[in-house]
Parts: structure tokens; sequence; C-alpha cells
């Protein structure tokens, strides 16, 4: 008879032991609740929170984190580099490094020079750090039909290999190719050639200005002599601008669109490309030609400029895509399909989501770094505004709760595609799509705040109230054009100082049950040093107490993910 072997046995009374301390908590949470539930109220227009819903909905929340990931630590490769904790199941390096072209682009607007503004202007156009690829010329036609991806070999400047891909298909006749550089998973070293619209262009890595290639296409390998220009010929094929401007062929007339979240922006814009429009208005100083919420950028000189275009790249177009790499996802999933690797490219599509949500600077430890430029360093950087950090969302540091829950999402969302359980996966990109709304709303009301009537003027804080306006108004308008207009009026540019942040907020407030939004995630307006909500600023139903009640769904993800880390 097969006997268990000690290490197997106490790994199993680990488990065990582990699942009924798990069931004690939950039992634990659910007294502590039904002692304050009576004080305690979600929000009083949507729903009366109550101890039985809270245990039921943390008891499936956790069964279904333990379930995805033991699912997914069971067949997942583990050499893929950590996004600020979340494990890829795929190689996105390159993807997440788009927040150096950002980063850049930062740097040189901060500059406000003419010249500065140009070299910016050509890294969100042109690119720097994300998808490199050469362009050579070759001496003779190739001979031979080469496929897209077909592995490329050359030398740089010092004889050192470099390997590449065909980056499209090309015909036997071709004499000039697009070599895309090969990327490692090692994120400080994805890739060693790094020039586009760099000022500070990096060619270690890069082709020889002439030499040799070698193709292997179909078995075969082909020699051909090239020529190019390292300085000029490096270019990127994957740019900021380019979210935007690719955004109707991907998000808006491809064969399962249009995608909600885009339509909602279509639809008050006026224009698919209606985010590039913006940062190529704030570019020019002149006026956008919208449907909607029409600024004249010409008032601003290079600082309001500035914000309208760096947060309108991070905040309009990056979040946008984001939202279009989880649908590419969605429609890409074989429902139900259990055979080996047959939902690995939804499951990229995810984690390149994540990269760009996430950004590089971010690092590779739970939490971030704080260095981040994207979607996730904003979400820290409200939450420290709002008293929405940490486990229970109620500290002014650390972690926004809104990082946590999205990267809970994350998580499950990628478990369920690999499982090919693509309706479930659906869920996580619906509730990551509302989570990704609050930053934004947190940031249209704080500089609401800041330019209402006696506080100091500040075109800085003016074009940012603009901007974050302009990132959420889509959807606020969907659920109440009343309530948009509102929002639009108070914070159209040049309204110098005469913001009514009461009306601001009260709009706001009107339609987050129709948008989804926990009013506890926005939080109120919090002045650290007086450890105390602005007037007219706190939460919704804001009671008063200085204790913050946290539900048991969030404590609950919290011990849980305790349990899984030690138990996995």
């Amino acid at each position: 008879m097969d006997t268990m072997r000690p290490s197997e046995f106490a790994r199993l009374n680990f488990k065990i032991g582990t699942f009924f301390l798990f069931l004690f908590l939950i039992f634990l949470f659910s007294f502590i609740n039904s002692s304050v539930v009576s004080n305690y109220k979600y929000n009083s227009s949507l729903v009366v929170t109550t101890m039985v819903s809270f245990s039921l909905s943390a008891f499936l929340v956790a069964t279904a984190a333990v379930t995805a990931t033991a699912s997914t630590t069971a067949n997942r490769r583990l050499s893929y580099a950590l996004i600020a904790g979340y494990e890829p199941g795929s190689s996105v390096t390159d993807h997440n490094a788009i927040d150096l072209d950002q980063a850049a682009m930062e740097e040189l607007l901060a500059l406000g020079t003419s010249d500065s503004f140009d070299n910016a202007l050509a890294i969100y156009t042109q690119g720097a750090y994300s998808k490199s690829v050469a362009d050579v010329t070759f001496a003779q036609p190739i001979g031979t039909d080469i496929s897209k991806g077909d592995a490329i070999v050359g030398t740089d400047k010092d004889g050192n290999q470099v390997i590449g891909k065909a980056y499209a298909d090309y015909t036997s006749a071709a004499t000039s190719m697009l070599i895309q550089y090969k990327t490692s998973d090692n994120q400080s070293t994805y890739v060693t050639c790094q020039v586009g619209a760099s000022q500070n262009p990096n060619m270690d890595g890069c082709f020889a200005a002439s030499g040799e290639v070698t193709i292997t296409s179909n078995g075969n390998d082909i020699t051909a002599s090239y020529t190019y220009d390292p300085l000029t010929n490096n270019i990127n094929k994957r740019t900021i601008q380019g979210f935007s401007t690719g955004a109707e062929g991907k998000m808006g007339t491809c064969e399962t669109c249009p995608y909600p979240t885009f339509q909602k922006f279509f639809d008050y814009y006026g224009s698919y490309d209606y985010a590039n429009q913006l940062v190529l208005a704030a570019f020019a100083g002149s006026k956008t030609n919208f449907e909607n919420f029409n600024n004249d950028f010409g008032l601003y000189d290079y600082e309001g400029k500035s914000e309208i275009i760096k947060k309108g790249t991070a905040y309009m177009h990056i979040w946008m895509y984001v939202i279009r790499e989880m649908e590419d996802a969605l429609d890409d999933c074989q429902e139900g399909c259990i055979i080996d690797n047959c939902n690995d490219d939804p499951v990229h599509a995810w984690d390149e989501g994540v990269a760009f949500y996430t950004g590089s600077l971010e690092g590779a430890e739970y939490g971030g770094s704080g260095s981040g430029k994207l979607l996730y360093a904003l979400a820290d950087k409200r939450c420290s505004n709002y008293k929405t950090c940490g486990d229970m969302g109620d500290d002014v540091t650390g972690t926004s709760h809104i990082n946590m829950e999205i990267f809970r999402q994350f998580g499950i969302g990628q478990s369920n595609l690999r499982k090919g359980e693509c309706a479930s996966a659906r869920e996580q990109k619906e509730a990551i799509e509302i989570l990704m709304l609050v930053p934004l709303i947190q940031g249209t009301l704080r500089y609401a705040f800041k330019t209402q009537a006696g506080e100091a003027y500040s075109e800085k804080a003016e074009a940012e109230g603009v901007i974050f306006a302009a990132s959420v108004l889509p959807a606020v308008h969907a659920c109440d054009p009343t309530a948009a207009q509102v929002i639009a009026d108070n914070l159209v540019a040049g309204q110098s100082n005469t913001a009514d942040f009461v009306a601001v907020k009260a709009a706001f407030e009107s339609t987050y049950e129709c948008m989804g939004v926990n009013p506890e995630h926005v939080g109120g307006l919090y002045n650290a040093a007086t450890r105390s909500y602005e007037e007219n600023a706190e939460p919704l139903n804001y009671s008063g107490s200085s204790a913050v009640v946290a539900t048991a769904s969030m404590v609950v993800a919290t011990v849980v993910g305790a349990l899984i880390a030690i138990v996995v």
C-alpha cells in the first residue's frame, strides 16, 4: 500500500489547518460586522450594507481568489518579470517600457521652451523606448519570401551578436526590411537599442551601420548585406500617439467593436482620435473642435500646456488602451478550452493591459516603487489626497486601495482567461474599468477645489482641472448630460478661479450609482496637516466619526491574500 511521505503529510496538515483558520476568520469578521453594521452605511442612495451580504460576498471572493491562484500556480512559467507584484503569463517587458516615453516627454516639457516642446512632440509621435526596429536597406533583393517573425541575426558595431525578427512579411523582391529587436524577460535590459526620437539614444545593442544579417526562413538561411543609419533608421513602432490614432480600427470599427467604454468617449467628443486631437491642440496652443467640452489652449503658457499634454497622454491615451487590451483578451478567449496554450494569446493581451496600466518604473515589487508615470502612480497620488490608501482604504500613505483592488482583479482575470472562463473574466474587466474611473474623479474634484473662488490662481491647477475633467466627462455624460455640463462649465480653460466646487461634487455624486462607482473608493478631500476633511469636501454621507469601519470584504481579501502567499 502506498504511504504518504512525511513532507506530504505535513503539507496536507498545514493546508487543512489553514482552511479552518480561514473559516474562523470568516466567522470572526461576520461577528465584528454585526456589532457595527448599525453605525455604518455604504451609501444611503445605493445599498444599506448588511452583515450577511458582506460575509457571503467576502467568502465567494476569497474562495475565487484561492482557486484562481492555485490553478495559475500549477501551470505558470515562473521566469517573466513581475510588474508591481503581478506575475505575467507572457513576456511584456517591451510593453511595460512605454512609460519611458512618458517620462522622457515629461522631462522635456518641464524645460518649458519652444525647442523642448518640439522634442517632446517628437517623442509623442515617434516614440523611443517601445517596439524598437531597424529600417535596413539591402544591397540587392533578398531573393526569397520572408515571413513575419522569421529570425534574423547580425552584429553590433563591436562585433557582438544582435538578434531580431522580421517585422512583417516581405516578398523576394524586397530591398529593404524592418527588423524588430528581440526583447528579453529582464526589464532592466529588455532591449539595448533605444533610439527613435530620444535625446539620449542608446545604440549599444543596435545593428552596426553596415554588414551582413542571416535570415532564417522555412529552415533555410539567407545571408544579405545591408546598410542603414543607426541614429535615424532605428525607429519605434509603438508610440503613445498611436494608442489614439489607431483607436478607430482597434476600438471603434473592429469585428467586436465598438467597445462600450470607448463608445462613450466617441459619442461625447465626436472623434475616434479625440485624445490625440486634444494633445496636438495643447502642443500647438490652439482650440479643440469637439462636439462637447472645447477648450482654447492658447490661453496657457508652457506650464499649463505641459499639464494638458502629460496628463492627456497618460490618463486619456494610455487609460483607454488598457481597456482595449482587456477587451482584446476577451475577444480572443476560447470559452471552456482546456487544451494547453489555447488561451495564451488572451493571457498575453491581458498582461499587456497590466503593463500599460503600470509601467516599468514602478518596478517588480508589490506596491510599486512610487516612481511611476502612468495610471498606477496616479491612483497612489490621489489616495494620499483622499485618505483612501492601504488595505482598508482609510490611510493617507502607502499603496492605494484602488491599486490593490485592480491588481486583485487583474490576477483573477488572468487565471480565468487561462482556464477559458471567458464570461468570468469579463466581470473582472468591467470591475477594473469602474475602479479606473476613481482617480480621474478624485483628480477632477481636487482641482475644482483648488480653482474655486478664494483660492490663489494657478495656471497649472486650472489646466489640471481641465484635463482631469476631459478624461472622465464622457462617462458622466453617458449617465447624465446635465451633470456632465455642470462639471464642464466649471472646469473649462479660462475659468479663472470661478469653479463651483460644491456643484461639481454634487454632479459627480449624482452619477455614482449609474457609473457603478463606490463613493467609499472616492473618499473625501483630506487635509493631512489638520487631520480633517476640507470644508464641503467630505466623503459622500460622511458621518463625522473619526473611526472608519472597513467592510468585511476588504478585510477578508487582505487576510486571504496573506494566507495564499503562505500556502502557495
